[in-house]
């Protein structure tokens, strides 16, 4: 794997790539010719037009197949702006680019200096040179959004109205013994942010559910290609149907897919609001298949969707779709799960705790020894993160990390946090925070000592982990 410098570039292998860019931002692409100008509208890759020939996107990834380009296109320019508007990208962790071939292994990586107040950053441009394709690493910004960015390119951008209540940037007021809180957070995968009239987030473990109808058959199909990778059969669950339900019915009335609809609920509010509560959560969003057997072949086919349906940590799952009259599209909701539980938790906390404490361990520092009071004080908001729909180390009511630890009884002299939503394991969840320089600074803080850990799942984000450190 390559890891790129702006200016940098890399030959591309024949055949489609996959660029993704984890994190609260919303992935574009511009598809042009060597005079850097898009041919028309058709041209602008973005979330309510999320395809063109040769390019698809999809979430937080984007899939180009240079062979398939419209006649005439040598470019396409991989852009970034925040998911939430009116939000600068310097409130923001700066976003990395990853770029995998067809059978998914890893190219390049790029994360670009910290941004500014630009609201529009290019990261990266696919570009054919003689007969070959090669990415190269940018990092342009737009203090003037996509107004720069439509000027440069010839795009006309109409922009949607902010959407209400949005989220304060992370605090970075020093506290009390001088340690700074940190500046972002690390990459989510949805995002993040309070919702308008969202449903109430689920507080305790699910409960069992009765067992959902299945008429088209879509279970038998999953749990063949489950058996077929070696993991467990998920079963359908009451609730993940009524939510996958629910939000298959708000997509076909907007018109469009997403996690999260005009409504302003996300599709895990909806699993939360159901009384499902989750440590692991997965979701296909999908229109056009008519059949259980469409829907489930399309979900097999890519390598990032066929990881869904054969994950084996999930145990339940909820499907429904919804036929939209008007413009004759059919929109699915999958929904794949594993149910929280206090064992469940306590696992995901002490791979979280482990994974940090190797990192200790490279850098020649001691481990950080787990303080019930310290998780105690993460957990609590993490949950209050959901619950009231915020993403901050500031809460609402002015909390902050120092109060939150000395509320649940800690007597620790310093005190530091990291939070994080929207990463789907310990795992990605560690890997953003080290990858972020304000994040891993209070992972490797030589005089930290304990540690504590909380999740939650469910808000605009889907999961809220929260780090908390005393020394």
């Amino acid at each position: 794997m390559s890891e790129l410098v702006p200016g940098g570039n890399l030959a591309l292998p024949d055949g489609a790539v996959t660029v993704r860019v984890p994190g609260p931002f919303d992935v574009s692409a511009l598809v042009t010719d060597d005079g850097g100008k898009v041919r028309d509208d058709g041209d602008f890759v973005f979330y309510n037009q999320p395809a063109a020939p040769g390019a698809r996107l999809r979430d937080d990834t984007l899939v180009v197949d240079p062979a398939r380009l419209r006649p005439g296109a040598t470019r396409v320019t991989v852009a970034v702006s925040p998911a939430e508007p009116g939000t600068a990208l310097g409130a923001l962790p700066s976003p990395t680019l990853h770029v995998t071939d067809a059978r998914g292994r890893t190219l390049a990586r790029f994360t670009p200096p910290r941004p500014g107040q630009e609201t529009v950053l290019l990261l990266a441009e696919l570009y054919r040179r003689a007969d070959r394709w090669k990415v190269r690493a940018l990092g342009q910004g737009y203090a003037d959004g996509l107004a720069g960015l439509a000027r440069d390119f010839g795009v006309e951008v109409v922009d949607e109205a902010p959407a209400p209540d949005g989220p304060p940037p992370p605090d970075g007021t020093p506290a009390p013994d001088g340690t700074p809180a940190p500046d972002g957070p690390p990459a989510p995968s949805a995002r993040p942010g309070p919702a308008s009239g969202a449903p109430p987030a689920a507080r305790s473990p699910s409960a069992p559910s009765p067992a959902a109808s299945d008429p088209d058959g879509f279970l038998p199909l999953v749990n063949s290609a489950r058996a077929e990778a070696g993991a467990p059969p998920v079963s359908l669950d009451a609730r993940l149907v009524s939510a996958a339900r629910d939000h298959a019915a708000a997509m076909a009335a907007a018109g469009r897919l997403g996690v999260e609809t005009r409504d302003g609920v996300s599709v895990y509010q909806r699993v939360t609001g159901a009384g499902y509560a989750y440590l692991t959560i997965g979701e296909h969003l999908v229109s056009g298949p008519r059949t259980a057997a469409e829907f489930v072949g399309y979900c097999l086919r890519a390598d990032a969707s066929r990881r869904g349906v054969r994950e084996p940590a999930f145990r339940h799952a909820g499907v429904a779709r919804v036929h939209d009259s008007g413009s004759g599209d059919t929109y699915w909701t999958a929904l794949w799960a594993a149910p929280l539980t206090p064992a469940g938790l306590e696992h995901a906390a002490a791979t979280v705790i482990g994974l940090t404490n190797d990192a200790r361990a490279r850098a020649g520092l001691p481990p950080l020894a787990v303080d019930p009071r310290l998780t105690a004080a993460a957990q609590a908001h993490s949950a209050d993160m959901v619950a009231r729909a915020f993403y901050a180390h500031t809460a609402p009511d002015g909390s902050r990390p120092w109060d939150r630890a000395a509320a649940a009884g800690s007597t620790r002299r310093s005190i530091g946090e990291n939070i994080a939503c929207g990463q789907r394991s310990p795992a990605d969840v560690v890997e953003g925070w080290l990858n972020s320089p304000g994040h891993r600074a209070n992972i490797l803080r030589p005089d930290f000592t304990h540690i504590g850990i909380g999740f939650a799942g469910g808000g605009r984000a889907g999961t809220y982990w929260t780090q908390m450190f005393g020394g």
